[in-house]
């Protein structure tokens, strides 16, 4: 059906080439590409698919970006490199008119702040153009922001309360790990908190607000409110909200790390000198960090992430809670990857899908859940992250 360029070969790179692998007919040629090549050609060795081609490229180079896509000629390109890339790929997208995906927004690597400003400005340029971005196509953002689509299509008339909630109840072993790229997982969990109210942003301290919430198959745990990308384009998207936060677990052990690292300096993204070289302190910290895509193998526990969501149905309020659990063990089984990993990667390879099927396929810059999400939540079932709906529960928020 078509050819995709999958960029970065971390975890979710490796399960994006595992699960397009096992889908012949709709991915007929893939090409795995990062900085590395070695790291591509490991992967393609594992999965054992002569189908699967590597190429090395350097993501923050745009001519090296649009040599490679020339020389291949995918159909879409699937960035799941560093979220500093964006801008790079999608300007190689409109030089050489190929469709675009990624599954987290820009984030500018001298500042640790996230949002969508920048890559929505590109709207003009691929309506013109005539290609496709799909944007945050992971699962927090991207399936969270599908459900939310799928209720509001399914059953609301309007969506007042949107909390969403994300607990990894899993245990890797380590003590202290992050479960994706620690330089983007420690700069995401360590800034201000923010949520969306009454048509304003709401800024919050750090961790200020938590409270313990209960998850399917695993039990309470504490919550913390945090910032999260796909907020800003629900509260875009979905004007009817009065409010929407997003929660995160974490544990005890895990925030105590993350106060030390960032009492004595170690989260710092400004350069300093050492022995007269210019280094960034969270970019070392990366470096002696286990690598999350090495945690699969030991992990236990699951995942359980969802939409807990508040509204009004035929002129009454109504409550719909909509999720899924992935077990780490049974994602590290199927592709070598932990859970976190493969959360992010299915809905990656799904959202490819929809494109190659002209399921979304328009031009411009579109966020998830400005498309139908009801494929998409089919392909779910199939691909290995089966939800489960639950109607006029307690929400606990």
């Amino acid at each position: 059906m078509g050819k995709v360029l999958i960029i970065g070969a971390g975890g979710v790179g490796t399960v994006v080439a595992h699960k397009m692998a096992s889908l012949p007919t709709v991915f007929t040629e893939i090409m795995l590409a990062s900085r590395t090549k070695s790291k591509c050609d490991a992967i393609a060795e594992k999965i054992g698919d002569k189908r699967i081609k590597t190429a090395q490229v350097d993501a923050d180079k745009v001519p090296e970006l649009v040599e490679l896509i020339n020389s291949f000629k995918p159909d879409i390109v699937v960035n799941v490199a560093l979220p500093y890339q964006d801008l790079t790929i999608m300007d190689a997208c409109l030089e050489t008119k190929t469709a675009y995906l990624d599954t987290a927004n820009y984030e500018p690597l001298d500042e640790a702040k996230y949002e969508y400003k920048w890559q929505w400005a590109y709207q003009d340029r691929f309506k013109e153009a005539g290609i496709t971005a799909i944007l945050g196509c992971g699962f927090d953002p991207g399936v969270t922001s599908i459900f939310t689509a799928y209720a509001a299509k399914h059953h609301f008339d309007e969506i007042h309360y949107l909390d969403i909630v994300d607990c990894n109840g899993g245990d890797h072993g380590k003590a202290f790990a992050t479960n994706f790229n620690p330089e983007i997982n420690i700069r995401e969990v360590t800034q201000k908190g923010k949520y969306w109210e009454n048509g304003q942003w709401v800024e919050t301290e750090p961790h200020e607000i938590h409270q313990p919430l209960t998850y399917p198959n695993i039990g309470e745990r504490e919550s913390y409110l945090i910032y999260h990308e796909e907020l800003e384009s629900l509260a875009k998207n979905f004007p009817t909200l009065k409010r929407a936060r997003f929660w995160m677990t974490f544990g005890q052990e895990y925030l105590t790390h993350l106060r030390v690292i960032q009492n004595i300096g170690m989260a710092g993204i400004e350069p300093i000198m050492y022995e007269g070289k210019e280094i960034v302190p969270i970019q070392f910290l990366k470096a002696v960090l286990p690598d999350p895509g090495d945690l699969g193998e030991n992990y236990t526990g699951e995942t359980s992430i969802g939409c807990r969501i508040t509204g009004i149905k035929d002129g009454k309020e109504k409550t719909y809670y909509v999720y899924n659990n992935c077990k780490h063990q049974d994602a590290f089984n199927e592709t070598g990857a932990q859970g976190v990993s493969y959360t992010t990667g299915v809905p990656a390879t799904i959202g490819a899908m929809m494109y190659l099927q002209g399921l979304w396929k328009q031009p411009g810059v579109f966020n998830v859940e400005e498309f139908d999400p009801d494929p998409f939540m089919e392909q779910l079932n199939k691909q290995g992250l089966p939800w489960v709906e639950e109607h006029n529960v307690d929400l606990e928020l």
